[in-house]
């Protein structure tokens, strides 16, 4: 790339620009590198947390289920999820991280009190109720989930990206610039040091050439006055 460059002082001046915009580019995206990760840290240990609650949840609620179903039957238990008379509801928004758009996902109606259930209090047994509870227990773990895992890919994904940026300017577009840089100065000091020499060598012909128009006139006159 560097020898492309015309050694010019306007190519130079417009390279040194150069630098120093993508100088302070990369500066600015390595912060944004390691604040997105600080960021995807904090995620992750959630997303690992969410993770593990949903795991114990989803245990506690399978062994729940299966427990009244021996004990209550599958009818009754297919009875009171069948007399659930609001569903939950999820509204998704966004929200910004170090300028990565994530969602934010808020679940409503999943946590009922007993009246709210739609079943009889007098035809179902305790067992239902905490079933049922472990299930929107879980449910709202769920929600939880979805939105930390995709926060996580999405910042995770912005991490790479970034990162490929900051590569491209420290490992190629730098050097070559940081190259064509050294080239042009390079090549301006050698036409300075040409120059000096041609000046230097101008001055000595024309000494040079006083010197015999001098001596010319110190000889005419001489021979002048010899005659």
């Amino acid at each position: 790339m560097a020898t492309d460059v015309t050694p010019t002082r306007k190519n130079l001046m417009q390279i040194e620009d150069r630098i120093e915009l993508s100088e302070r580019g990369h500066d600015t995206l390595e912060q944004k590198r390691d604040g997105l990760i600080m960021e995807f840290m904090d995620i992750l240990d959630q997303a690992q947390d969410v993770r593990s609650d949903m795991e114990s949840q989803y245990t506690d609620a399978q062994q729940k289920i299966n427990m009244t179903r021996a004990m209550e039957g599958d009818v009754a238990v297919r009875g009171a999820a069948a007399a659930i008379k609001e569903n939950p509801e999820i509204t998704m928004e966004s929200k910004n991280i170090m300028g990565v758009v994530v969602p934010q996902i808020e679940s409503t109606k999943v946590r009922k009190d007993l009246d709210e259930r739609g079943y009889g209090l007098l035809g179902t047994g305790a067992r239902i109720d905490e079933t049922a509870e472990a299930f929107e227990e879980l449910l709202e773990t769920l929600v939880l989930a979805a939105e930390v895992e995709t926060a996580m890919k999405k910042m995770l994904t912005e991490i790479e990206t970034t990162k490929r940026r900051v590569n491209a300017l420290e490992f190629t577009l730098l050097p070559d610039l940081y190259e064509s840089q050294d080239y042009i100065e390079s090549k301006l000091e050698e036409q300075e040091r040409e120059e000096i020499f041609r000046m230097k060598k101008i001055k000595a012909n024309k000494e040079a050439a006083e010197k015999e128009a001098a001596e010319r006139e110190a000889a005419a006159a001489e021979a002048a006055q010899e005659s």
